[in-house]
């Protein structure tokens, strides 16, 4: 596809707009045709994100304009009211990073497909309403899938997972506060997290009938990004066979990755990837997973959910290196 890819952004100034600016300025085949933030509406992008000084001179704007593709990038509960209070051109396709439209039983006139690339890639394709999955259930789903496909999950799951501050969004709280989060580590929202449905949903999906419980175990970190997900369960294939079950899974899938050694978060920070490493102990595996929780969490898994709606490379724009140091 030669066409340039018009796109739209509402909630531009927050962090996951500010990532998807990052992302699609130096996207081949896109032009960014407005950025919309009510609250800085007229600044220059780059006086709200410093990092795009000397990458354009666009200006925030009060109001949506035309776009071939609109990526909604407000709070929980205003993507759904933007959908029914504006009228929009029908031949607009619509990335909402909230969690409005994820689950099923979202009320809804339109039909939105739930934007995981490793689980729905032919829906996605075909769809012009997405919903991006969640950052927690991104990292989470991504170490389950094969064993899911394959009919595996036969017992309760158990995850510990620790996320960054910008996990938390732009908005103050006093959890949010650099002299509370600094050297320091806390537990939030246990066993009942917001993203424990759509990845129940998922695994539904792979596996008719999945019933068992995940018992999932929030962190707030001491850092500003990234999401590790530590998942273990029983599981009696052999270190061969859960190696080659997760080869064949992820083998057309772009950025997910095994790792034979230990993983840290650094080697996917502010990057699309997410690497998995698999250990067994005796009776049981670990699954080890990392991501960016903005980027394979958020916006760069809206990019590659973009692309695969406009026929693109999946890939297209998001060949992101890591910091390693």
């Amino acid at each position: 596809m030669n066409t340039e890819i018009k796109a739209g952004i509402i909630g531009a100034a927050g962090y996951t707009g500010g990532e998807l600016l990052r992302i699609l300025l130096n996207h081949p085949q896109v032009k960014i045709s407005f950025a919309q933030s009510k609250s800085h509406a007229g600044h220059l992008l780059y006086e709200v994100h410093p990092d795009l000084t000397g990458d354009t001179e666009m200006r925030f704007s009060a109001l949506a304009g035309e776009a071939d593709v609109l990526f909604l990038c407000s709070g929980h509960g205003e993507a759904r009211k933007f959908i029914e209070q504006t009228r929009l051109n029908p031949e607009t396709k619509v990335i909402d990073l909230s969690q409005d439209f994820r689950l099923k039983n979202s009320v809804s006139k339109e039909k939105w497909v739930y934007g995981l690339p490793e689980l729905n890639r032919q829906s996605i394709a075909s769809c012009s309403r997405l919903a991006n999955p969640g950052c927690f259930a991104t990292c989470i789903q991504l170490g389950l899938l094969p064993l899911a496909a394959a009919g595996l999950l036969k017992t309760d799951i158990h995850v510990s997972a620790t996320t960054g501050s910008t996990g938390a969004g732009q908005s103050l709280s006093p959890s949010s506060h650099f002299s509370w989060r600094q050297n320091n580590l806390s537990i939030y929202k246990a066993f009942e997290h917001q993203h424990l449905a759509e990845i129940g949903q998922s695994l539904c999906q792979l596996q008719e009938g999945f019933d068992g419980t995940i018992h999932f175990i929030p962190q707030r970190g001491s850092f500003t990004r990234g999401i590790l997900a530590a998942i273990y369960l029983d599981c009696n294939l052999t270190d061969k066979e859960v190696a080659s079950l997760y080869q064949q899974y992820f083998e057309t899938h772009p950025f997910v990755y095994l790792s034979k050694g230990p993983l840290d978060l650094k080697q996917v920070l502010n990057t699309n990837k997410c690497f998995l490493q698999l250990e067994k102990h005796e009776g049981r595996l670990l699954i080890t997973s990392v991501i960016d929780n903005l980027l394979k969490g958020a916006s760069g898994q809206a990019v590659q959910n973009m692309n695969l709606m406009f026929g693109l490379e999946e890939y297209s724009g998001l060949k992101l290196k890591a910091s390693a140091f």
